[in-house]
């Protein structure tokens, strides 16, 4: 406090510091509840939840596997198509999503080593998030496959369909 003030002006000037000490408190609390708010509404890219994908544009690789060459996400999880979507349109909802999740992306996809970036796309699902697309087909994860370089669901018939890797030319692996 300064010297020259009153007693009366100290007691203004400390009621003044506190409370812009109070305000600067409360909109950093503030700023991390929007932080922390945003951090938990944003998907993530390859959880095992169901919504694997949407943090930023999806990454595509192609890697050998035991079934030959298969395409997989940026962090090493295999990606499978759906032999009973047909075209760019997901047949794959509700119960089927949550064992097949979609790979999803919040914009264009980028092509890594081995993937032709020309058969990259994306299709707009019913929820309105974007799906990666490859050759045309819609791409998803098993939700049982939990490490990188997993493959536990190879010609695999559920949900009404057969689920295949996919290879770097856009054809499933049989």
């Amino acid at each position: 406090m300064p010297t020259w003030a009153s007693p009366d002006e100290r007691k203004e000037l400390q009621l003044r510091s506190i409370t812009k000490g109070w305000m600067v408190g409360v909109a950093v609390l503030l700023a991390a509840v929007v932080v922390a708010g945003a951090a938990v509404a944003s998907p993530t890219q390859a959880t095992a939840s169901g919504s694997l994908g949407a943090a930023r544009a999806a990454t595509l690789t192609a890697h050998a596997s035991r079934y030959g060459k298969a395409l997989f996400d940026g962090r090493g999880r295999v990606l499978y198509s759906f032999a009973r979507d047909r075209g760019a349109r997901s047949s794959c909802s509700g119960a089927c999503a949550q064992a097949w999740p979609p790979f999803l992306t919040t914009g264009a996809p980028r092509a890594l080593a081995g993937v032709k970036g020309s058969l990259l796309g994306t299709t707009k699902r019913r929820d309105g998030t974007l799906q990666v697309t490859y050759a045309n087909h819609p791409l998803y994860y098993f939700k049982g496959d939990t490490k990188a370089g997993e493959i536990k669901c190879q010609n695999v018939s559920n949900f009404g369909g057969l689920w295949l890797v996919v290879g770097p030319s856009g054809k499933p692996v049989r």
